[in-house]
């Protein structure tokens, strides 16, 4: 058995064919499609985070909101990028969020990826230390968190308060007591994912790792995975650690699915670089008849490897037809995978 669920990047712009013209649409139709989604039966509904961009940017308004309006699928990101982040402020926003979705929250952090502007993090009033550079200061910005979401007091409390105090040092509120083991890095080398199973975190990697070998895309991830559970072993920790993968997988079961993603069969790993001395593989896309989507996913080392599958969603497509996305890997290819056990939901029409 595999936990399904979405990654949405949340895209707006007023262009001709999309369903999401506003930011407010992109807003509102996620909260629309983590209600479908928990409705289908899928399990986890996670939002990408970018800054200076027609995409969705503060995470934890839309969290409480997709909280308040479900009650059973995890909620979540993939992910925030901790450079840009106040460790003090996040604790607070992430507690209230993960109160108000009664401990479902799920929260993918990182170093972050190339950004819309350069050192974007600097007009938010993030500054790296003198020795630091941005890698070092997310990785001080999230070392920080953990120890807050422990929920621990540190801070002195005022002698003379405005309102009573618990005795001894105080610490943020409001606290949610387990989410510190909530916490995942989005990772991509296998030094990081080491250093993500040392931290006691779970592990998130998405359709891009560093390449490191020359070798097939999952083959590469799962090595990683590998990596990171034999870290996680050798740190000690008492639970268990999830791991999740990301994949743009599209069943082709209609006219429309055809139209749309017919011309993704034949996808194939490119690589490429993405800093100026990190060259990274990229993984393919899948679509197909269920049958041979089956067989294909069947050979991803890295999916096999993995605990949760985070199915990437064409946003800007409208809230029903990635719905159909959704419901169509759950119904046609997940049970033939064991991924899925019993009956599955009627299929919907999609217009």
């Amino acid at each position: 058995m595999k936990r399904i669920g979405f990654l949405s990047f949340g895209h707006w712009s007023p262009q001709r064919g999309s369903q999401t013209q506003t930011a407010a649409d992109a807003l509102l139709q996620s909260i629309d499609l983590a209600v479908a989604a928990e409705e289908l039966g899928a399990d986890g509904a996670y939002f990408r985070v970018h800054h200076f961009a027609r995409q969705l940017a503060s995470p934890f308004p839309l969290l409480a909101a997709v909280g308040a309006r479900t009650s059973r699928i995890e909620i979540g990101t993939g992910v925030i990028d901790m450079r840009y982040e106040n460790p003090l402020y996040f604790a607070e926003d992430a507690g209230a969020a993960d109160i108000i979705a009664g401990g479902r929250l799920q929260l993918g952090i990182s170093r972050g990826s190339p950004e819309q502007v350069i050192e974007g993090w600097r007009y938010f009033d993030q500054e790296p230390r003198e020795g630091e550079d941005d890698a070092d200061m997310a990785r001080r910005k999230t070392e920080q968190l953990l120890d807050v979401l422990r929920g621990d007091g540190f801070a002195q409390p005022n002698p003379r308060p405005m309102f009573p105090n618990p005795p001894g040092l105080l610490r943020v509120e409001p606290h949610s007591e387990g989410l510190r083991d909530r916490i995942w890095w989005g990772a991509a080398s296998t030094p990081t994912v080491e250093w993500t199973a040392r931290m006691g975190m779970n592990l998130m990697s998405s359709t891009l790792v560093f390449d490191e070998s020359g070798e097939p895309f999952h083959v590469q991830q799962r090595k990683q995975i590998d990596a990171y559970r034999a870290a996680w072993e050798a740190a000690g920790h008492e639970r268990e650690p999830r791991v999740s993968v990301s994949r743009s997988i599209f069943a082709l079961v209609s006219d429309l699915d055809r139209a749309y993603f017919g011309r993704d069969t034949n996808s194939q790993d490119s690589f490429g670089m993405i800093e100026p001395t990190k060259r990274a593989a990229f993984g393919r896309s899948y679509a197909g008849e269920p049958d041979a989507l089956v067989e294909q996913l069947r050979a991803d080392e890295a999916i096999a490897a993995a605990d949760t599958l985070l199915l990437t969603v064409p946003n800007q497509l409208g809230v029903d037809y990635n719905a159909h996305v959704i419901e169509s890997v759950l119904r046609y290819v997940a049970p033939e995978l064991g991924w899925r056990g019993g009956p599955q939901p009627a299929p919907q029409p999609v217009s």
